[in-house]
């Protein structure tokens, strides 16, 4: 039986790609196994997946920051390569399939160790720093934009375009409706921060949703720990998060606020969503999202505002006017033509694999 191993985690953004192929290895009679952290975001997210085996490993943060975690982290990188060897080495799969994020530079190194191939992806314009880590011991590097290639050392890298997971296309508008309390009455007004939340956006929705609520019903993902209990508006639905059910919000939802990563604006890509991008800052990030927006907003698919200028007033103002312009948008991403991606991707796993 054939053996491919996924990794990949921190955020859902580093796990979606990993879900989207999955299923597809699982038809075809792999054995699959997962290595991600002991506590992340993905366990929570490839446990539904009977399947599938998940083994943890310690991890460490790669922080770009002054902490103290940053003296005891090195120690938990180090142990989580000498499990993610050791699980490599015991297991013998045929190729490792990482999208990136702090737990996947051990596996990536584990892999090398065993002289097993790895193949990479990036989602984002530039490389983040766990796949710039793990690249140089990786056998290919798969990018969503086409100008990441050049950045990259070396022939190794092949642009495949945006992997989409399939369920988010069969989403039903009134099954989203129904799980939100929503009704037909208004259009809907999905924000999302990310799986970890967005603070800033949180509390600026909150702050406009008077205004909001007249015009629009919003669902709003808010992130771990996020939720603020003590809001009881008609038309304003809060989560954590949502996974089983984003399909349907996505299928109802008219327009969107969310941050830049990239999974997830190429999926809204796809199912034709007009978008106010609210990228993550310089300060707080590498400036991936930034490039992300600025992409998108050049092509004609997004409004952007940025975090410095994001107030409540500034909010409204762009939410009504990206509204009234949604049909150009639409229009605008209609005209895109989607690459196969996910067949891209699968059918350079196999290559490598029967190597």
């Amino acid at each position: 039986m054939k053996k491919i191993m996924f990794t990949g985690g921190g955020s859902a953004g580093h796990v979606t790609v990993n879900l989207a192929l999955i299923p597809r290895f699982l038809e075809e009679g792999w054995s699959v196994g997962y290595i991600g952290s002991e506590a992340g975001i993905e366990r929570k997210l490839i446990a539904p997946i009977s399947e599938v085996t998940y083994y943890p490993i310690s991890t460490g943060k790669l922080r770009r920051y002054m902490d103290i975690q940053n003296v005891k982290d090195p120690f938990k990188v180090v142990k989580g390569l000498f499990q993610a060897y050791r699980l490599i080495k015991s297991n013998k799969p045929n190729v490792i399939f990482s999208k990136g994020g702090f737990v996947s530079v051990p596996v990536v190194i584990g892999a090398w160790l065993n002289k097993v191939p790895v193949l990479i992806h990036e989602s984002d314009l530039t490389p983040g720093l766990a796949n710039r880590i793990s690249i140089p011991f990786a056998t290919g590097v798969c990018t969503t934009f086409p100008e990441t290639g050049s950045m990259l050392r070396g022939n190794k890298s092949r642009h495949v375009g945006a992997v989409v997971r399939e369920e988010v296309r069969k989403g039903d508008a009134e099954r989203g409706r129904a799980y939100c309390g929503f009704t037909r009455s208004k259009p809907v007004i999905l924000v999302m921060g990310g799986s970890l939340g967005a603070r800033k956006i949180n509390q600026t929705v909150r702050q406009a949703l008077t205004k909001l609520t007249k015009q629009f019903q919003i669902v709003h993902l808010c992130g771990k720990n996020q939720v603020d209990p003590s809001l009881n508006i008609s038309g304003y639905k809060q989560f954590e998060y949502v996974n089983e059910e984003l399909p349907d919000v996505l299928a109802m939802t008219d327009i969107v606020v969310s941050r830049a990563g990239s999974n997830s604006i190429y999926e809204f890509l796809a199912l034709k969503k007009p978008m106010l991008l609210i990228p993550l800052t310089k300060e707080q990030s590498r400036g991936d999202q930034i490039l992300n927006a600025q992409s998108f907003e050049k092509s004609g698919y997004c409004e952007v505002l940025y975090e410095e200028k994001l107030t409540a007033d500034s909010l409204v103002r762009e939410v009504e006017q990206l509204y009234g312009k949604r049909q150009v948008y639409i229009d605008t991403m209609s005209r895109t033509k989607e690459a196969n991606a996910l067949g891209a991707v699968y059918d350079w796993i196999m290559e490598v694999a029967k190597k």
